[in-house]
């Protein structure tokens, strides 16, 4: 009688599963050939002996992305390209699953995709030329034209006409480092290597700062709501504010009537907080909820680079909250973040 099927076998990628003490569980077909290792052998041994993946920089996965270590809200490590022993390139994300919420890791769960990926990641970079193209002209050919303008008539052009160009130069300027800014928070997203300096943040508070500042720039009527008594939220502060920011502006660009913004308890879990943000415009179609977290996303004729909600999301999850997009009551979109409280103040 032949030996049964292993399911592992019936997928596409290769995968190998470890326990909570670090030791390999499991390995299919896919990933014994691509780490050149016996699967009778793998079972057993250590984790970071059978995963024998590197980087550029000579570092292990393990070493790297430690599954069993780190915040006890992180749920998996994204995608990101290492090499086998033989030198190919793979695509490798993994899941870390916890018994219990915020308890140890009991099971890592590793795939590892073959290089077909590659050619997605070089669509994925096309397109982000394309794109810096496309925003980088606009501002830039602004900048310019006001700059050569000055040079050869400064001394034809009025103090308002000056004050004016000036103004309208610094603006573009503006939006060339906030598109930078943008395409910085997009690599380290991608990789991994964003970093967060998270302590105790008033989320109320934080969030009033953004309709404060927000208001300014827009005829939009923003009500803002903040329940009393609320703690802190354990959140890098800056990256709260980028957040909520980007939800209210984009909520402003392509809604219509009066934004609401809602700072509370969640009710699905209280041991978050919920920033929600509605309008009362047409609304976000159910099949376009998933894409509008993808980059470059530009749907309507709000502008902006498309790349505002992808790091919103890459950001709440980095906190180990979650995003969610539905109809608001009466019509409209509703956004709601989430954010872990603070449990341990420091006095």
């Amino acid at each position: 009688m032949s030996d049964p099927l292993d399911p592992l076998d019936l997928l596409p990628d290769g995968v190998v599963l470890a326990g909570a003490d670090g030791t390999v569980r499991a390995v299919n077909a896919v990933a014994a050939t691509m780490l050149a290792v016996d699967r009778g052998d793998a079972v057993g041994r250590p984790l970071d002996e059978v995963l024998a993946l590197t980087d550029h920089d000579a570092r292990t996965w393990t070493d790297a992305n430690a599954p069993y270590v780190g915040l006890s809200t992180r749920s998996g490590i994204p995608e990101q390209s290492w090499l086998l022993p033989d030198g190919t390139e793979v695509l490798v994300t993994a899941r870390l699953h916890r018994e219990v919420r915020n308890g140890p890791v009991s099971a890592v769960a590793v795939d590892l995709r073959s290089g077909r990926g590659r050619a997605r990641l070089d669509r994925d970079r096309s397109d982000l030329v394309a794109t810096l193209a496309h925003e980088l002209r606009s501002p830039l050919t602004g900048v310019k034209g006001f700059v050569q303008a000055l040079l050869n008539r400064w001394d034809k052009l009025t103090d308002e006409q000056k004050r004016l160009m000036l103004t309208t130069a610094s603006a573009d300027a503006d939006r060339l480092s906030r598109l930078i800014t943008e395409l910085l928070d997009v690599a380290r997203i991608d990789t991994g290597r964003l970093q967060l300096h998270r302590r105790p943040t008033e989320l109320g508070r934080k969030t009033e700062l953004v309709r404060d500042s927000i208001a300014v720039v827009t005829s939009t009527p923003i009500e803002l709501e903040v329940e009393p008594d609320l703690p802190p939220v354990d959140a890098d502060p800056d990256k709260v504010m980028q957040v909520v920011a980007n939800v209210v502006e984009n909520a402003v660009r392509h809604g219509s009537g009066t934004v609401r913004v809602h700072v509370g308890r969640w009710g699905e879990d209280t041991d978050h907080l919920a920033v929600t943000v509605t309008d009362e415009g047409d609304g976000i179609a159910p099949e376009l909820r998933q894409r509008i977290f993808t980059k470059f996303w530009t749907e309507g004729t709000g502008g902006g680079s498309g790349l505002g909600l992808y790091i919103v999301r890459g950001l709440v999850r980095a906190h180990g909250g979650t995003i969610v997009v539905d109809d608001r009551p009466g019509g409209g979109a509703r956004i709601v973040t989430t954010w872990p409280v603070a449990h341990s103040v420091q006095p």
